[in-house]
């Protein structure tokens, strides 16, 4: 049977081992301080994963841990940041220093890129870059960023064109999945379809794992087929400190202890991968070390008045 077909339940660990290769180029989904992919990346940190290239909208904190574990040489994104919590401290301290490579796109450039390397196309053509600095300031001694080309069919009418990216493994966290694959994303996706559908690999966390009986029941549902994806890993609270709609909200304290961290860089930051994640066996080691079932339930609270999707 091929593996498409197969279940596809896993360890984080053992989907990190075979998936996610040093000099790996690597997706990652999440989009400011929802739905980040953390656990997963903590297992990564772990594993020491190095000379990763970073591909995404807003590489927001599950960036910035991974640079400041000092594993990526190099990142492709629209922009770092957490919103109303800052800056991605350890990131743009690495840019500014010149040990990070960092080349700018705008979120709808890097969704056209995606759409490129999941239809097989060498690039994109684009309008949206055009007037911008983007097209100003790009990385040395990199791949050419973009190329203008005039309109076929309108002479004098410019493009931009813009190259594929098609990730070595893409890694999302999502609401829910069956052991298949089968995707079930509720609120926002942003460029995560076309970033899954696009990568060589893909791994998947996720709040509850459903049977692929009740995934047939609602086909209409289904975000992502499974035959896209690779690993599938049960992992409740697997975005934590960010949220996951219909499931907690954000953990502003914890973010904000991150942040601190972040901003002194340093033994702080090491600090901070001492105790959460190298000193963690496992990612619920680290959630009893934020506080366990009692600082959890009270963002999980937050959001009962939100009425589920059954």
């Amino acid at each position: 049977m091929p593996r498409s077909h197969m279940n596809k339940v896993m360890s984080l660990t053992e989907a990190v081992q075979e998936f996610v290769k040093d000099g790996a180029s690597v997706g990652l989904g999440g989009q400011n301080i929802g739905r980040c992919a953390m656990a997963a990346v903590h297992e990564i940190i772990r594993q020491g994963k190095r000379n990763l290239t970073l591909y995404g909208c807003n590489l927001s904190i599950s960036m910035d841990m991974l640079v400041g574990a000092g594993l990526v040489r190099r990142c492709e994104s629209g922009s770092g940041n957490l919103e109303r919590f800052g800056t991605t401290f350890c990131w743009r301290r690495k840019v500014e220093s010149g040990e990070l490579e960092m080349e700018d796109f705008s979120h709808l450039a890097m969704v056209s890129r995606f759409l490129a390397g999941e239809m097989g196309l060498p690039f994109m053509p684009t309008k949206s870059l055009l007037g911008s600095d983007i097209l100003t300031y790009t990385s040395r001694g990199t791949q050419k960023k973009f190329e203008i080309v005039d309109n076929p069919w309108n002479p004098g009418e410019p493009v931009v064109l813009l190259p594929a990216v098609n990730p070595d493994v893409a890694i999302v966290h999502v609401q829910r999945a069956d052991p298949m694959g089968n995707l079930f994303i509720e609120g926002f996706s942003t460029h995560e379809p076309e970033m899954i559908r696009a990568s060589r690999a893909v791994i998947v966390t996720c709040e509850e794992l459903v049977s692929t009986e009740e995934a047939r029941r609602h086909p209409e549902r289904t975000t992502i087929p499974f035959l896209y994806v690779s690993a599938v890993v049960h992992q409740p609270w697997g975005a934590h400190p960010t949220s996951v709609h219909r499931y907690y909200d954000y953990d502003g304290d914890h973010i904000n202890h991150y942040q601190a961290c972040a901003r002194q860089g340093g033994e702080a930051v090491q600090g901070y991968l001492d105790r959460y994640v190298y000193g963690s066996k496992s990612f619920a080691d680290y959630l009893e070390r934020i506080g366990g079932p009692a600082r959890l339930a009270g963002l999980r609270a937050s959001m009962q008045s939100m009425t589920r999707i059954p």
